[in-house]
C-alpha cells in the first residue's frame, strides 16, 4: 500500500494565556538639535504630548495658517532627560518581568540619525537601556546564580539541567578546546571604550526575587541584514582547506567568486515559539562579561557613512537575554533535576535600522539595496500592526503577514500574547526630517491602539517556600552549637576530635617492666573503664541534646511553616488586592488616555466647526448680496417689461390707426377708379346707342352660354393678416415674406433625433438651420449649443403617428457641466380628412353670388393650394397663409 503524501494540517490559532490585555507601550524621545540646525518642528507640550509645526516653506492649509498636529504617548522624554530616567520608565518593568519568568520585547524606531543606537547602547559615560538592563539583572540574581554549565542549551530553544559531575566535565572539555585559556582576571577586564558604560553602584534591584531558585543567564546577538539573519557572536574557525581572506575582509577563490557569510534560519520549537536555529548562546555570570560579549558582536555589525549619519546602521540588531531558573530540591541544597520545572524567559532588545530616503542620503550601489530592504522590512512591520489593529477594533480575522519579513516573523509570538511589547520612538526635531517624522508619528499613534494579551504567572508547586533560608539557618545553628561544644565540625573536623579526646581522662602509663606486675594492667583497665563511662555519658548527653534540638527545630519549623503559610495567604490576598489596584490603575490610565484623545478630537472638531461656521457666515453674506442683486435685476426687468409693453401697445395702436387710414384711402381710390370706369362705360354705351340705325329693329340678343364665373384669385384669397404694417398702397400686389420660425433663429441648436424615428414623407417638415444633429446627446455637443430639441414619435389614439418636438434651453451647472431646461412642446400631427362627394359640372351654372367659403375649402384643388404654418410654440391659430396659384381648368 502506497501512502499518499497529504498536506500539512493547519494549526489551530494559539489561544492567549490570559483574557486581560495591555496596549503596546509607546514612548517618545526627542533628540537635541545639532549646532548647525536652527529651525525646530517639534515642541514638547507636556510629559505625554508633543506638537508638530509645519516648517517654513511647506504647504499650509486653506486658511493660510500653519497646521499644527498633536500626538500623545505614554510618556515623552525631552532633550534634558538622562539615560537612567529613561531606563527607569521604559526598561525596568520589562527586567522585573524577565526575573519573574515573563518575556519582553523592547525596540527603538525612528528615521535615520534620530538617536536610536544611542538610546539602546549609549555612549562612554552614558550607558543606554541595554547596559542598565544587564546591571539590574545581575544585581538582582547574583546571590542565587548556579555554577557554570549546570544549565545547558539543547539547540532547540530549550534548557537542560546537568549535575555537578556533568557540569565539571563540560567545563573541562570547553577549557581544553580553547586555544588560550582565559583567566578570571581576563574575563573581568573590560574594553576601555565601554568600561564606564556599566556602573554597578547605580544598578537597580528587582523586588520579589524567588530565593528558592537558581538562575543562569544566556545571551545571543544577531543582525538582520538584507532580510537575512547572521550571528554576530559566531567565530569563524580557521581552516586551511577553506579559501583565505583578502585584505578587504572578503573571502576570495581562484575564480574570484564572493563567499557570503552563512545565514541562519528561523524555526519553531515545541511550544510554537520562534527562534534562530544554530545561533550561539553564551552563558555569562556578570554584567561586565555580558556587555563585553555584546560589544564584541557590535563591532561586526553593518554600519556605513551616509550624508545624514556618519555611522548609519544598515541592519536590524537583536540582543537576546535568556534567563533560565529552576527550583531547589526539598532540602534546599541542590537544583531539582527535572526539566519540566525549568522556567525560561527572555528579553529582546532590538535596535531597528532607520527609515531613509535615498535622495537625501545620497546612497548609491549597495547602499540603495540596503535602504530598500530596510524600508521594506519597516513597511511590513507597519502592515502587521495595521492588520492587528483592524482585527481587534473591527472584529475581523484577517491573517497577519508575519512571514513577509524576518523581523516580524521572529517576534510574532510577542504580538500573539507571549510577553509585553514596548517601543521607544526617537525623533529628530530638525525641519529637514519633518516628512519622515510625520510618518513615524502616525505609525506610533496606530501602534498604541494594538493590545497584547497579558502573560500569566507560572508558579512552581509542590515545594515549601523558604527552603534555602531554612537550610542556611540550620547550618548556622548547628555550627553555633558545635562551637559551644568545641568548635564547628564542618569547619575544622580534626580539631574537634582532638578536643574531645583531650577532655577524657588521661591514659596511665602502660609500660610493663616486670611480667609479674599486677598494678599497671588493673590501673589501665580502670582508666579505660572510666573513659568508656565518660564517653557513654557524653553520647547520652549528645543524644539527649540532639533530641531536644530536633524537637526544638521541629517546633520552630512548625511555627515557621504556620507563619509562612499565614504570610503566604496574606501575600496571596495582598497580590489579589494589588492586582485589582493595578487593573483599576490601568483602567483609569486607559480612560484618562481615551479622555485626552477625545478632548483632542473635540478640540479639533471645534476648530473645524469654527472654520465651517465662518465659511457658512461668509457664504450667507455672499448669498444675501446675490439675492439683493437678483432682486434689483428682477425689478429692473419688470420695469423694462412694463416700458416695452407700453411702447409695444403704443406702436400697435399707432399702426392700427395707420392701417385703417390706408385701407380707407385705398377704398376711396378704388371707388374713384370704379366711378371713372363707370363713367367711361356710360359714355361708351351712349356712343354705341348713337351709332345704331334710327327706326330699325334692334337685332336679337345673341344667346351666349353663361358659365359660372370662377372667382378671381383676389376674390378667392381670404383676408391677409400681417404682423407688421404694410407699406404705402400701390397698384402692384406685394406678396408677404415667409416669417421664420423661432427655432430657426440665430442660436445654435442640438437636434436630438433617435435612430428609431420614422420618416413620414410629409411635405412640411420641421427644418432647424444651424443645428448639430445627434442620435445620442453628449456633453461635448451640449457645451457648443444654446438650445435643445428632441424629436419624439408615438402612436395617437386614432392610429396615426404623432410627432412631438420637445424644446429647451442649455444651461451650465455649478459643477462645470450642462443641463437642459425644457420650455416648450410642439406637436406635429397628420390627419386624413373625409372629403364629401364632388358635385357635377351642372351645378357650376349656379350663380356665383353668395358665400363661397365652403366650396373654396372643400374643393381639393383649393385645399391643396393653401399651406398653413404655425407660429413656434403658439397655441393660437395660423399666423400666415401661403396660397398657391390655382391652375385654370379647360372648359
Amino acid at each position: 500500500m502506497i501512502r499518499q503524501k497529504g498536506k500539512t494540517p493547519r494549526r489551530p490559532p494559539k489561544t492567549p494565556s490570559s483574557n486581560q490585555k495591555d496596549p503596546v507601550g509607546v514612548y517618545c524621545r526627542v533628540r537635541p538639535l545639532d549646532l548647525g540646525d536652527e529651525e525646530c518642528c517639534i515642541e514638547v507640550i507636556s510629559d505625554t504630548t508633543i506638537q508638530l509645526h509645519w516648517p517654513e516653506g511647506f504647504k499650509v492649509n486653506r486658511n493660510g495658517e500653519y497646521k499644527e498636529t498633536q500626538y500623545s504617548f505614554q510618556k515623552v522624554f525631552g532633550v534634558s532627560l538622562s539615560q537612567m530616567e529613561l531606563f527607569e520608565n521604559v526598561a525596568k518593568p520589562l527586567v522585573d518581568d524577565l526575573i519573574h519568568g515573563k518575556n519582553g520585547l523592547l525596540f527603538t524606531y525612528g528615521v535615520t540619525g534620530s538617536g536610536k543606537t544611542f538610546t539602546m547602547t549609549g555612549s562612554p559615560g552614558q550607558g543606554g537601556l541595554l547596559p542598565h538592563s544587564l546591571s539590574m539583572i545581575f544585581n538582582s540574581i547574583q546571590p542565587y546564580q548556579a555554577q557554570r554549565y549546570i544549565f545547558k542549551t539543547d539547540e532547540k530553544n530549550g534548557i537542560e539541567i546537568q549535575n555537578d559531575v556533568e557540569a565539571l566535565l563540560e567545563r573541562q572539555r570547553r577549557e581544553n578546546n580553547m586555544p588560550v585559556p582565559k583567566s578570571a582576571s581576563s574575563r573581568q577586564k573590560l574594553d576601555p571604550e565601554i568600561a564606564d558604560m556599566i556602573k554597578p553602584e547605580e544598578a537597580y534591584k528587582a523586588h520579589g526575587v524567588d530565593e528558592d531558585s537558581s538562575y543562569s543567564v544566556f545571551v545571543s546577538y544577531i543582525e538582520i541584514y538584507n532580510n537575512y539573519i547572521y550571528d554576530l557572536l559566531e567565530e569563524a574557525p580557521e581552516d586551511v582547506i577553506k579559501p583565505k581572506w583578502n585584505g578587504g575582509g572578503t573571502p576570495v577563490r581562484q575564480n574570484t567568486e564572493f563567499i557570503p557569510p552563512q545565514s541562519k534560519i528561523l524555526r519553531e520549537d515545541q511550544n510554537h515559539n520562534m527562534y534562530v536555529a544554530g545561533c550561539m548562546e553564551i552563558e555569562v555570570k556578570s554584567a561586565e562579561e555580558a556587555f563585553q560579549v555584546f560589544w564584541r558582536g557590535q563591532k561586526k555589525r553593518k554600519v556605513a557613512n551616509t550624508r545624514l549619519n556618519r555611522e548609519s546602521s544598515r541592519s536590524h540588531s537583536v540582543f537576546i537575554v535568556k534567563l533560565a531558573q529552576a527550583p531547589l530540591d526539598a532540602e534546599g541544597d541542590n537544583i531539582l533535576q527535572d526539566k519540566n520545572q525549568v522556567t525560561v524567559s527572555q528579553l529582546c532588545l532590538v535596535d531597528l535600522a532607520g527609515s531613509e530616503r535615498t535622495g537625501r542620503t545620497g546612497a548609491e550601489g549597495t547602499r540603495i539595496r540596503e535602504a530598500g530592504n530596510i524600508n521594506q522590512s519597516l513597511l511590513n512591520l507597519r502592515t502587521c500592526i495595521e492588520v492587528l489593529r483592524e482585527n481587534q477594533m473591527c472584529g475581523t480575522n484577517k491573517m497577519v503577514p508575519y512571514r513577509d519579513s524576518k523581523i516580524t516573523h521572529l517576534f510574532k509570538n510577542y504580538f500573539d500574547g507571549e510577553g509585553k511589547v514596548r517601543m521607544v520612538v526617537c525623533v529628530n526635531p530638525k525641519a529637514d526630517d519633518y516628512d519622515e517624522t510625520l510618518l513615524v508619528m502616525r505609525f506610533a499613534e496606530m501602534t498604541q491602539e494594538v493590545e497584547v494579551a497579558r502573560p500569566v504567572d507560572k508558579p512552581i508547586y509542590g515545594f515549601t517556600p523558604g527552603r534555602r533560608n531554612r537550610n542556611q539557618a540550620f547550618k548556622e545553628e548547628l555550627s553555633r552549637r558545635l562551637e559551644e561544644r568545641g568548635g564547628p565540625i564542618d569547619r575544622d573536623f580534626p580539631s574537634v576530635i582532638n578536643h574531645l579526646v583531650h577532655s577524657l581522662p588521661p591514659i596511665p602509663s602502660s609500660e610493663l617492666a616486670d611480667p609479674h606486675d599486677d598494678i599497671t594492667l588493673p590501673r589501665l583497665i580502670e582508666a579505660l573503664q572510666n573513659r568508656h563511662r565518660i564517653r557513654q555519658m557524653m553520647i547520652d548527653e549528645y543524644n539527649k541534646t540532639a533530641n531536644t534540638m530536633n524537637s526544638m527545630l521541629q517546633r520552630v519549623d512548625g511555627n515557621l511553616i504556620s507563619k509562612e503559610n499565614f504570610i503566604h495567604e496574606q501575600n496571596g490576598k495582598l497580590a489579589e488586592k494589588e492586582k485589582i489596584i493595578h487593573n483599576s490603575k490601568a483602567e483609569i490610565d486607559r480612560l484618562e488616555k481615551r479622555t485626552k484623545m477625545q478632548e483632542h478630537k473635540i478640540e479639533i472638531l471645534q476648530k473645524t466647526t469654527k472654520i465651517y461656521e465662518d465659511d457658512k457666515r461668509s457664504l450667507k453674506q455672499e448669498l444675501g448680496t446675490r439675492e439683493q442683486r437678483l432682486h434689483r435685476e428682477l425689478s429692473e426687468k419688470r420695469r423694462m417689461e412694463q416700458r416695452m409693453n407700453g411702447a409695444v401697445s403704443d406702436t400697435q395702436h399707432k399702426w392700427e390707426k395707420e392701417c385703417v387710414r390706408r385701407v380707407n384711402a385705398m377704398q376711396l381710390e378704388m371707388q374713384n377708379k370704379l366711378w371713372v370706369k363707370d363713367e367711361k362705360l356710360k359714355q361708351l354705351k351712349a356712343i354705341v346707342a348713337e351709332n345704331k340705325t334710327p327706326g330699325g329693329p334692334d337685332p336679337p340678343p345673341r344667346q351666349v352660354q353663361q358659365h359660372p364665373q370662377r372667382p378671381s384669385r383676389e376674390e378667392r384669397l381670404p383676408a391677409k393678416r400681417s404682423a407688421s404694417p404694410s407699406p404705402l398702397p400701390t397698384t402692384t400686389p406685394v406678396r408677404p415674406l415667409h416669417r421664420r420660425s423661432r427655432s430657426a433663429g440665430g442660436e445654435k441648436w442640438v437636434d436630438h433625433k433617435p435612430t428609431s424615428s420614422l420618416d413620414l414623407g410629409t411635405v412640411l417638415q420641421p427644418v432647424i438651420p444651424n443645428a448639430i444633429q445627434v442620435s445620442t446627446p453628449s456633453e461635448k455637443a451640449l457645451s457648443k449649443c444654446d438650445r435643445y430639441v428632441l424629436t419624439h414619435q408615438e402612436v395617437a389614439s386614432d392610429g396615426e403617428i404623432q410627432t412631438h418636438l420637445i424644446k429647451g434651453e442649455v444651461i451650465k451647472t455649478r459643477g462645470g457641466g450642462q443641463a437642459v431646461h425644457f420650455t416648450d412642446i410642439e406637436t406635429l400631427k397628420q390627419e386624413v380628412t373625409t372629403v364629401p362627394r364632388r358635385k357635377r359640372r351642372s351645378a357650376e351654372g349656379a350663380p356665383a353670388s353668395g358665400d363661397q367659403s365652403d366650396g373654396a375649402w372643400t374643393d381639393v384643388e383649393t385645399r391643396c393650394s393653401v399651406g398653413v404654418e404655425m407660429r413656434a410654440g403658439s397655441n393660437m391659430g395660423p399666423s400666415f397663409e401661403h396660397h398657391a396659384i390655382t391652375k385654370r381648368r379647360k372648359p
